[in-house]
């Protein structure tokens, strides 16, 4: 290896270093140019990881709060910012639009095409069904699961007048609403937090229901009027959670995601996905789930109901955190044998 060449390739790293690929921290170059001197400097500058997220502010945040777990680790990495077709339909209901994978399926096709080396997601955005190629690598520490009512003068549910107009784009949240407080109207919206805030304090809502973790992830929190009891509203499946896919031929990556992997967050998870799976409900139906484990048993309650929130099936079991799977499968059982099926199918055509 010639210093021309040699040089040459220093600026490379320097260039790409430049326009924000930041690389681990660069072996000390001394003046012996052998091709063994340069081989072994050139083994510590490795390409960062790649992380793909959507651009909205609650994706970026998640993204940087996993960049900031893999510093820790002493891994560098980069965000790449992927629009999704839900990004570019934002005025679109979601159901209008393509319904499952809206968010997600442009970050795993990245994943796929080696644009990226991990996929951030929401995991309630994640669809049940497995992509052949890529793997869920690690689950990490579960934030609030609940959701949030945020409204321009009550500060409970109870409160809100008759009539009145809550906005939410959410079928799941409608028809628990609507179960709890038929009296109310549930309007459609669309667009990020900040987005649906701006909407509420021009008037064009009484209330809003969002997740209550994207509110405080944000520095939203201060919004919250109430935070709605999980007897009211149930959450979505994997809501709170992000969710890190990886290819699966990918071993270093993998291993490297697994140390910010919580197990008993990744139990729970599985075991309200494995239920909605077994439905067949997807991302976008009227189902509800909460896990948890609770002195060493995995629990999982979940509910069904109609789209105008007349009809509502329940569901609730336990068992050991290594049957996760078996135990989502085995309440979604029960939540058939009472309708759930139907009511899903029903709010599909009239949702």
């Amino acid at each position: 290896m010639c210093l021309l060449q040699f040089r040459k390739q220093l600026r490379i790293f320097q260039f790409a270093s430049n326009f924000g690929f930041h690389y681990r921290q660069q072996s000390e170059f001394t003046g012996d140019l052998s091709k063994a001197t340069y081989d072994a400097n050139m083994a510590n500058i490795s390409r960062p990881l790649r992380l793909g997220t959507r651009s909205s502010p609650l994706a970026r945040w998640q993204a940087n709060w996993v960049m900031e777990q893999l510093a820790t680790l002493g891994v560098e990495t980069v965000d790449v910012h992927i629009t999704t077709h839900g990004d570019s339909q934002l005025t679109e209901a979601i159901s209008t639009i393509g319904g499952q994978g809206v968010f997600t399926k442009a970050i795993q096709q990245a994943l796929l095409d080696d644009a990226i080396d991990v996929a951030v997601h929401s995991l309630k955005d994640l669809p049940t069904d497995p992509v052949e190629g890529i793997t869920l690598g690690a689950v990490p520490v579960r934030a609030s699961a609940g959701d949030a009512l945020v409204a321009s003068r009550s500060r409970r549910l109870k409160d809100l007048t008759p009539g009145a107009r809550i906005g939410t784009g959410s079928l799941r949240r409608r028809a628990q609403l609507l179960y709890t407080r038929p009296d109310l109207v549930m309007c459609d919206i669309r667009g990020n937090v900040d987005t649906r805030l701006r909407k509420l304090d021009e008037g064009q809502f009484d209330a809003l229901v969002l997740a209550e973790a994207g509110l405080r992830r944000l520095g939203r929190g201060d919004r919250i009027a109430e935070v709605l009891p999980l007897s009211v509203m149930l959450p979505a499946v994997g809501q709170g959670a992000l969710g890190l896919e990886a290819r699966a031929d990918d071993d270093s990556t993998r291993q490297m995601l697994a140390r910010l992997d919580d197990p008993d967050t990744h139990r729970t998870v599985l075991a309200e996905r494995s239920m909605l799976a077994a439905l067949r409900g997807g991302c976008l139906a009227p189902v509800g789930a909460w896990s948890r484990v609770i002195d060493g048993q995995l629990h999982l309650d979940a509910v069904v109901l109609s789209a105008d929130g007349r009809q509502k099936v329940s569901a609730t079991s336990s068992a050991s955190p290594d049957s996760a799977e078996q135990l989502g499968q085995q309440v979604a059982r029960q939540l058939i044998q009472q309708g759930a099926a139907e009511l899903i199918l029903d709010a599909r055509s009239n949702g």
